[in-house]
Parts: structure tokens; C-alpha cells; sequence
């Protein structure tokens, strides 16, 4: 039978169990998971989920066990564990049962199952209106000019919708992919600035605001990246700025050096973008960059939005080694800050 100098040494929780159902040994991990009065009992009164026990009770009887979920409480939320129930190969016929933590395989299992449906439900929406004008333009809209147009305006609008969904959808999935990959060419961050700047400026225009670009310093400011990354990370955090920022507000992008910004070393450039709007609730802000997690749902698909934009923020600047602030009160409007490393 195993002793506990052999199962010691091993990172995950093991116990071995005798043929007649009690537990002989068991190593310090399992020790933290089960409580120090674990040897001596019988398996069925410390494991108790009946899937495992079950699964023990026929090993023991010398079937082979797939594994099988064990579920423990740890820290106030569920711990998943695979347990694997292997026959011990000598003359005292018990079994040893291992728990490998599988909490991050299930909880990425959620989350795949959770997008799938956020998905589902961003594109049911226009695919059903879509359907329902294109029926109403085949009866009784069909020879209603007027009727037509409308319902024709707004199906470009579903449609330019789906598009942005499927657009931010794929530029999601190609920036986690390259989440591990660093960018180190050298760009210029002012210049990044201006051709975000540039892009937004009839959107600017049509809301009566202001973008002010602010700098410390009127040389250039190079920093180690993507530009296209770049540009879309900020051409993001403006227009959400001009689009949720006050009406003929000003919207202010303040460009600053060498802050001391916990988990990066200096040199740092950070860039603020800061607005004049309604601000946001202190219990929306640790949830912003939940892919499809919204402040308002119903104004965000007024306004086009995806859901997806401050997701996408988030992993690019995660693979440029930099950091997102968020920083919002109500009725004091909102300043999103992307801190970078500068390029040396």
C-alpha cells in the first residue's frame, strides 16, 4: 500500500483508499481539501457525492473509472475537480484517487456557452426585423412608396448593425490570438492621436463636439507597438467619449509622461480621454470590459454599439504590456487612461 512518502511530494491532492473502503494515506494537499481527520474514515463518509463514491465503490471491486467532477467550496465559490480513480497494482487491492482542479476548464467552458447565447441574442434581434419588413414589403407595404422607404432605412440600419457584431466579433477573436505575440516596433503616439482624431471628426461634428488633443510635450512620443491596434484602441475610447460625452461638450485627449503606474516599470506615456457626460455608476466600472456587458443597453443599440469595443481595448493594450484605468463619477463625466511603455 502507498505511505505518504509517496504521495507527499505530489502537487494535487491524492488519497488512498484499502479494499475495505477506508482511507490509509492521504498527501498535504489533500489534507487542506479534506481536513486533517481524513485517515482512519471511510471514503463514503468524507467524499460523499454519490457520482464519486459510486465510481470508488466499483473501482475498488477492480472495474477501470473514467473520471468523475468532484465538487468542493473553497474561498465562497465552487472548486471543480477531476478525480481520477487508479487501482493500486499490489496485493492490498485498494485504489488511489487524485484531484486535478478543473475549475478554469469549466469556467472557460461557461464562458464559450455564455458568448455562443450573448451572440445568438445580438443577432436574433435584427434577423427578426429584418424578416418581419421584408414579409411587410412583400404584402402590405408592397405598393406604399412611403411605407417602403422607411422600412428599407431601417433595415440598413439592422443590417449595418449585424455587420459591426461580425466585424467586432473577428477583430476580437484575431486580437486574442495575437495576445501573446509583442508588438516592439516603434510608433509615433501623437500621430496615432491625430489619424484617430481625423476618423471621428464628422461624428464630432454631428454632435456639436469638441476634441481637444492636450500634450506635455510637443515633440514626438514614440511608443513600442501596432499601429492599427493603436488607432483602433483610441479611435474606440474617442468616439464612445463623443458619443456618450455631453452634447456639444469637448472631449479631451491628454497625452502625459512618466507616471508611476503600478506593475510597469518606466519610462510610461499615458493617454487620457476624458468627457463631459452623466458619468458612470461605481458598480457598472469593474464590468465595462465584460465582452457585451453594457451601461444601458437600450441607448448603446440606439448608438450602434457592439458591446464588444471596450473587450477588444482591453486585449490590446493587455498585449502591449500596458494598463487600462477607468475612472468615472456621476453627473462628473468619465476619463478612460491607457498607460503604455514608452520605446526605447
Amino acid at each position: 500500500m502507498l505511505s505518504a512518502c509517496d504521495v507527499d511530494p505530489l502537487p494535487i491532492a491524492v488519497i488512498v483508499i484499502a479494499a475495505d473502503g477506508q482511507i490509509t494515506t492521504i498527501n498535504e494537499r489533500a489534507r487542506e481539501l479534506f481536513g486533517e481527520r481524513t485517515v482512519g474514515r471511510l471514503y463514503a463518509a468524507v467524499l460523499r457525492q454519490p457520482d464519486v463514491v459510486e465510481r470508488i465503490e466499483r473501482a475498488l471491486a477492480h472495474e477501470r473509472m473514467a473520471p468523475v467532477r468532484y465538487i468542493a467550496v473553497g474561498a465562497g465559490r465552487d472548486v471543480v475537480y477531476d478525480a481520477h480513480i487508479v487501482p493500486i497494482e499490489d496485493e492490498s487491492g485498494g485504489v488511489m484517487v487524485s484531484f486535478v482542479d478543473a475549475t478554469h476548464k469549466e469556467e472557460a467552458g461557461q464562458m464559450r456557452s455564455d458568448f455562443v447565447a450573448n451572440v445568438s441574442h445580438e443577432l436574433r434581434t435584427p434577423l427578426t426585423a429584418l424578416s418581419g419588413f421584408i414579409e411587410t414589403l412583400r404584402g402590405p407595404a408592397r405598393d406604399d412608396p412611403e411605407a417602403r422607404d422607411r422600412f428599407l432605412d431601417i433595415m440598413e440600419q439592422e443590417a449595418g448593425r449585424m455587420n459591426r457584431l461580425v466585424s467586432d466579433l473577428l477583430s476580437l477573436s484575431r486580437v486574442e490570438d495575437m495576445e501573446r505575440m509583442r508588438p516592439t516596433a516603434p510608433q509615433d503616439l501623437r500621430d496615432v492621436l491625430h489619424c484617430a482624431q481625423s476618423s471621428l471628426q464628422r461624428q464630432a461634428r454631428a454632435r456639436g463636439v469638441t476634441v481637444d488633443l492636450v500634450s506635455e510635450n510637443d515633440g514626438g512620443i514614440a511608443v513600442s507597438g501596432d499601429r492599427d491596434q493603436l488607432i483602433q484602441v483610441f479611435t474606440n475610447l474617442i468616439e464612445n467619449a463623443i458619443k456618450y460625452g455631453k452634447k456639444a461638450g469637448i472631449v479631451t485627449i491628454r497625452v502625459t509622461r512618466g507616471q508611476a503606474v503600478p506593475g510597469m516599470r518606466a519610462p510610461v506615456i499615458c493617454v487620457a480621454v476624458e468627457d463631459q457626460g452623466d458619468g458612470i455608476a461605481p458598480h457598472h466600472i469593474g464590468r465595462l470590459t465584460e465582452r457585451f456587458y453594457r451601461v444601458d443597453n437600450h441607448r448603446s443599440r440606439e448608438m450602434g454599439g457592439t458591446g464588444l469595443g471596450l473587450a477588444i481595448v482591453k486585449h490590446i493594450v493587455k498585449r502591449h504590456r500596458g494598463r487600462l484605468r477607468i475612472q468615472s463619477e456621476k453627473g462628473k463625466g468619465s476619463c478612460f487612461t491607457v498607460c503604455l511603455p514608452e520605446h526605447s
